[in-house]
């Protein structure tokens, strides 16, 4: 549709979406104008994408931004390893500062830190670590921006010739960049200078590393940046507008996120666009240059990398991963891919080229002549660290007038494996057990360009005008916002029966793979869109108990810890919740689909889960519920509420089956606990938090589904 025909959208999101695939590949921009910070991953790492245009010979910033271009004083570890003097039990007063003599300190290599740990110098185990590095300077850095760069597992404080620098919680994080005051800057002379450190190391990973920077002059080619006009997210697209000089610059972001295509929506490939036209009526010489790095393909960016220029079906394809490749290796929540390969793509034609090489040569090359070689440099080290590499594309739109004059990238991942599942390794869906493969995925992708395209925008203006009839302008907003972000939270692989799985993640909740009450609140979205997503979400948690791996008589929290779901590793059950749950959502299937057949495939563990809600529901016991922020308690009248509405529902279902019988049994003990629930939560003009304690309140929104 034309931009006239785009539904329009005026929320300022707290972030922008802008490649959404799976729960790894999930990059979003963080700041109002897309150029004031590097792209981020989720987690808030960098997963840079830098953006261009060049108009008449000057380059105009539109998207990210330049890695800092630092240069070693001292460098850290993960570069080239260092000695400096350790301890393991608490020095005297003064351990920080530069006069204090390090008698019966131990000399050893950088990094410090357990086994495990990536640049290890020095094995530490014990809780407490005190490091000093002393080292020369030779160099007046008064006039310097001086940077210092360090990574620490857990509690970190850091000295620099005796003034504190950092001082954290506990907290872990890798190749942190901080600016040094002036204060602190000053105290750093020639001769005689020392960084030192202390870590407490409270359970897991332990690890200490630091270096010393200053910001190299002249290194920077696009700080010039275009100006923003406007930013708008819709279910499936990003759109940015923007003013270069006399060109005006469009670029949207797509995710073909169509849940009534299952290939399409889990195929992983993103589209850039982007449509130039002149503003003053007048032809202008423009360019386009978008850049990304191998740390999307990385956890941490000291992981090795090798990286590939290949042409194949009329595109040419940049790619990178890790020399390691540990498929499915760890788990965790705070985690970023590190198997399978990061893919830009674009199609191979004379006005464009695509270029793997050092950071700084293709941004030197596209701001001195507006384009890049077509070549990928074998002397590459890997070693990001040491090295930032730089997967470049530029396009050379030609003389643009006032006809408008667009082009488009393709951006995607291929992870190889995406989930194990009891052990065994399963493929992605789009991969087809093997039968499709990357490559044939971006030829698709690119066939289908105008196509898609159009889809999404279709989809886009249905759904928020059918929201905005709802709920108004701002719900339609707020929908179109968290549309992406719930679908690409989750990752569709299907079982040994072929039934489809979409395993949800816990995003900086604890990490777990196919949560219950995560399910429940995402449901609503899978139900209208499709109903066989919503069976997704289900059908493990059915597998996991009808198996015998899960034995307990109510529904289990979740299967893992993603990607690895092997089995629940939260530490604590929800029995009334995650069953009331499975309950009410097996009920709302079949509501949907105007029959019951899905629960009649799973009659028995669903009243195996009834009937522990007859026994259980009405007064749970001390527990958690979603609202786990909460803690433990007893007699809670919402998570009631939930109970009675999966037992009601089974009754809805049994009638469905024509088991007339246990539909009213069930039906009527629903309806006598409902009055029992009255007596037992009232509490004047409103309902009790827990039956046992007057003068408190919650929301029961598990009532909602009495209503829907």
């Amino acid at each position: 549709c034309t931009e006239a025909e785009k539904p329009k959208s005026d929320l300022r999101a707290p972030a922008y979406p802008l490649v959404t695939i799976d729960p790894y590949t999930s990059a979003w921009s963080t700041t109002d104008n897309l150029y004031d910070s590097p792209v981020k991953h989720w987690t808030g790492k960098n997963h840079p994408l830098i953006g261009v245009v060049r108009v008449d010979g000057k380059s105009y910033r539109f998207m990210g931004k330049e890695n800092l271009p630092l240069y070693p004083i001292v460098d850290m570890a993960s570069v080239e390893a260092w000695e400096g003097n350790y301890t393991l039990k608490e020095p005297k007063k003064g351990w920080e500062k530069v006069d204090f003599n390090p008698k019966g300190w131990t000399k050893g290599k950088a990094a410090f830190g357990t086994p495990e740990m990536l640049f290890l110098g020095t094995e530490w185990t014990t809780k407490d670590i005190w490091v000093r590095r002393e080292f020369d300077l030779n160099q007046d850095l008064s006039d310097a921006d001086v940077f210092l760069k360090y990574s620490h597992d857990d509690t970190f404080e850091l000295y620099i010739n005796g003034k504190q620098v950092v001082k954290t919680g506990y907290e872990w994080h890798n190749n942190v960049v901080a600016e040094l005051k002036d204060e602190v800057k000053k105290t750093l002379k020639p001769g005689k200078n020392v960084i030192a450190a202390y870590c407490k190391n409270k359970t897991g990973g332990g690890y200490v590393d630091f270096g010393l920077y200053v910001k190299e002059p002249d290194k920077t080619f696009f700080d010039q940046e275009a100006e923003q006009v406007s930013a708008m997210v819709l279910p499936t697209q990003t759109l940015y507008a923007f003013e270069a000089g006399p060109v005006q610059l469009d670029v949207t972001f797509t995710a073909p996120l169509l849940c009534d295509d299952l290939y399409l929506m889990a195929r992983p490939v993103n589209y850039i666009s982007y449509e130039v036209v002149s503003k003053d009526g007048q032809q202008h010489d423009v360019q386009v240059y978008i850049e990304a790095t191998p740390q999307w393909a990385v956890n941490e960016t000291g992981q090795p990398v090798v990286c590939e220029r290949l042409e194949k079906n009329g595109q040419t394809f940049l790619k990178a991963g890790t020399k390691e490749q540990p498929v499915l290796a760890k788990r965790g929540d705070d985690l970023r891919i590190d198997w399978g390969y990061f893919y830009l793509v674009g199609n191979t034609s004379d006005r464009s080229a695509m270029m793997i090489a050092d950071y700084y040569t293709p941004k030197k090359a596209f701001a001195a002549n507006g384009k890049v070689e077509n070549t990928a440099d074998r002397n590459l080290s890997g070693n990001m660290n040491k090295e930032m590499i730089a997967l470049a594309y530029s396009e050379d739109l030609g003389k643009v007038g006032t006809d408008k004059v667009a082009g488009h990238v393709l951006i995607g991942y291929d992870d190889l494996y995406s989930i194990q599942y009891f052990g065994k390794n399963l493929m992605p869906y789009w991969k087809k057990n093997g039968q499709v493969t990357i490559e044939q995925e971006f030829a698709a992708a690119e066939k289908d360009y105008r196509t898609v395209l159009g889809r999404c925008d279709r989809f886009d203006r249905e759904l928020m005008d059918e929201a905005a009839a709802c709920g108004g302008k701002e719900y339609a907003e707020l929908c179109a916002l968290v549309y992406r972000q719930a679908i690409a939270a989750h990752k569709l692989v299907v079982n040994g029966n072929g039934e489809l799985m979409f395993f949800s993640k816990e995003n900086f909740s604890n990490g777990s793979i196919g949560t219950v009450d995560i399910t429940y609140p995402s449901s609503p979205l899978f139900l209208k869109y499709n109903v066989e997503l919503a069976k997704g979400l289900m059908n493990f948690i059915f597998e996991y108990s009808e198996s015998g791996k899960w034995s307990k008589p109510f529904a289990a929290h979740d299967v893992g810890t993603y990607p690895l779901a092997n089995g629940q590793t939260y530490g604590g059950d929800m029995p009334v919740e995650e069953t009331g749950n499975m309950l009410i959502l097996t009920t709302a299937i079949a509501h949907k689909e105007g029959n019951a057949d899905y629960a009649a495939k799973h009659w028995d563990m669903l009243t195996t889960w009834a009937d522990f809600l007859l026994e259980k529901g009405l007064d749970p016991e001390n527990q958690l519920c979603t609202d786990d922020f909460a803690g433990h308690f007893a007699h809670n009248a919402n998570l009631s509420i939930k109970a009675i509405m999966g037992i009601a529902g089974y009754g809805k279902m049994a009638g469905m089956l024509g088991k007339k019988d246990i539909a009213e049994k069930y039906t009527q003990a629903a309806k006598e606990m409902a009055g029992k629930w009255v007596e037992m939560a009232a509490d004047g003009d409103h309902y009790k938090l827990t039956f046992d304690k007057a003068g408190t309140w919650s929301q029961k929104y598990n009532l909602v589904w009495d209503e829907l």
